[in-house]
């Protein structure tokens, strides 16, 4: 019990971002400012680089070009394959679905997953608004649950709806730091939240072609979210981050170790000395994160996966360089 309550007692952590979300948010923006400036400069400036819809100048072909690209026309005139290139879009519109659910509020790594959440969003408004994009953004959290933390006997606790958020897309720079400020300040609610409605704030009213990320940890049923995110890839690129903690892969040896739910508040005791327990946790855990890889698969999202215990900035700048890699030898997400 000792070892348990040396786990469940860690060393105290700094305010939440919310009580100080403007020292917080100046750190940021210069750490997310020093570390892509320069590294993801190009024509067009959004966190899924593409090719544009404009039609541009034309260009011989080289191999890994797209084929779909190529202008018969020129082709036919001069006999050497050309391709048509196109003009990168602009005055974009994203558009990001914060989770800030109460499951969000968690963290054994350097960072609690809520922080992760408010650092990524930091990094995509930064990689937006540049070139007069607009970004906005819809936020979801629990509803709140009445009962404090026990182990439950009667049923689960009375659980309200979660509490959705939507902040307008606009564009310019102290328009960004106004929508961090308010994700940064949204307080996390008790309950559970709906990961599926959050989704589907971005498609309704229908909106016209743009970029829509989705930042969550994803431990949802997915059958709650993967149809909205199916319908949202329809209209719009779609990039889903996904926020992990270490502890949620595996068990450490601690001894009887007490968790609570934070979405509902229910109280269970894990005897993690048990070998056997911690293999079935982590093939557990091994299969729910390959169940929500190939439902984000299946939606056609692109899918970059943070965790608070590493870099989150440098796997962002590896994510973006390679997706840009890949989008300039012609190939697809």
């Amino acid at each position: 019990m000792a070892r348990a309550a040396a786990v469940t007692s860690p060393t105290p952590r700094p305010a939440p971002l919310a009580d100080r979300s403007e020292a917080v948010l100046s750190r940021l923006q210069l750490l997310v400012t020093r570390k892509l400036d320069g590294l993801l400069q190009g024509d067009y400036a959004g966190l899924l680089p593409g090719p544009g819809s404009e039609a541009g100048e034309s260009r011989e072909y080289r191999p890994g070009d797209d084929v779909r690209r190529m202008d018969w026309p020129v082709t036919a005139r001069t006999t050497t394959p050309h391709v048509r290139r196109t003009a990168a879009d602009r005055e974009l519109e994203t558009w990001l679905a914060l989770d800030l659910s109460a499951s969000l509020d968690f963290g054994t790594g350097q960072w609690l997953k809520r922080e992760v959440v408010v650092a990524a969003a930091a990094a995509i408004t930064h990689l937006t608004v540049r070139g007069g994009n607009r970004i906005g953004a819809v936020i979801g959290t629990g509803g709140g649950v009445s009962t404090p933390a026990r182990r439950w006997r009667g049923g689960p606790p009375t659980v309200g709806p979660g509490v959705l958020t939507r902040l307008p897309a606009r564009s310019g720079r102290k328009e960004a730091q106004g929508l961090l400020r308010a994700v940064a300040g949204t307080a996390i609610r008790p309950g559970r939240g709906d990961l599926g409605a959050l989704i589907e704030m971005l498609n309704r009213p229908p909106r016209r072609r743009g970029v829509a990320v989705v930042v969550s940890d994803f431990l949802a049923p997915a059958e709650q979210w993967a149809r909205p995110m199916r319908k949202l890839r329809v209209r719009h690129d779609v990039l889903a981050i996904e926020v992990v903690d270490p502890r949620e892969l595996e068990l450490p040896d601690v001894g009887v170790l007490p968790v609570v739910d934070p979405e509902t508040g229910e109280l269970h005791e894990v005897q993690t000395a048990d070998p056997r327990l911690r293999q079935r946790y982590a093939e557990a855990a091994t299969a729910q994160r390959a169940t929500i890889a190939a439902a984000l698969r299946g939606a056609g999202a692109a899918h970059l996966r943070l965790r608070t215990d590493r870099d989150w900035l440098l796997d962002m700048v590896r994510f973006v360089a390679a997706q840009r890699h890949a989008r300039t030898r012609g190939t697809t997400r």
